[in-house]
């Protein structure tokens, strides 16, 4: 198999769907900050057809609905060192939580900045399915999402536990 891609609607706009091999390799927004070139999503493809993208567009879909919690799809990640540490802390961290950019720095303890891990969350190649939008700034702050500020927030709305949105409202 080869690199391919296929493009799906969802109540964040549209989302293309970019797998090689048997993973999935990334999922963009319209308009992503560091969406690569069209041509590196090799052929366009109908999700349908293609088993890993259809499974892929079904838990994203299932996701967004709220009625999946966590993706279960095979995927690959290109990236170097600290990139590769900080996504791979991003898929610890549990739906409905956040934590921010500075206590993954400390986690790491490897001298990586608060800057750094946020330049490396902005480059995450697997929004959603890598939660990346589960990283706040100082203080719980809405900062910074490679989808726009709009998207982390209905993101993060969706997995708001019903306790805490019931509290909100008195």
């Amino acid at each position: 198999m080869t690199t391919r891609h296929a493009a799906m609607d969802s109540p964040l706009g549209e989302l293309t769907l970019v797998a090689d091999g048997a993973a999935l390799i990334g999922v963009y927004f319209r308009h992503h900050w560091y969406r690569p070139t069209a041509d590196t999503f090799g052929e366009w493809v109908d999700a349908g057809s293609d088993a890993l993208l259809a499974e892929s567009q079904a838990q994203l879909e299932a996701y967004l609905t709220g009625d999946r919690t966590e993706f279960d799809l095979p995927t690959a990640l290109r990236g170097d060192g600290v990139r590769r540490r900080v996504w791979d802390r991003l898929t610890t961290i549990p739906y409905g939580q956040t934590v921010t950019y500075g206590e993954i720095a400390e986690e790491l303890a490897d001298g990586t900045t608060a800057q750094e891990v946020g330049a490396a969350v902005g480059r995450n190649p697997l929004s959603i399915v890598i939660p990346c939008h589960r990283v706040v700034g100082k203080d719980g702050k809405l900062t910074g999402y490679a989808g726009g500020l709009e998207r982390k927030k209905f993101l993060l709305d969706l997995e708001e536990p019903a306790e805490v949105r019931a509290a909100r409202l008195f």
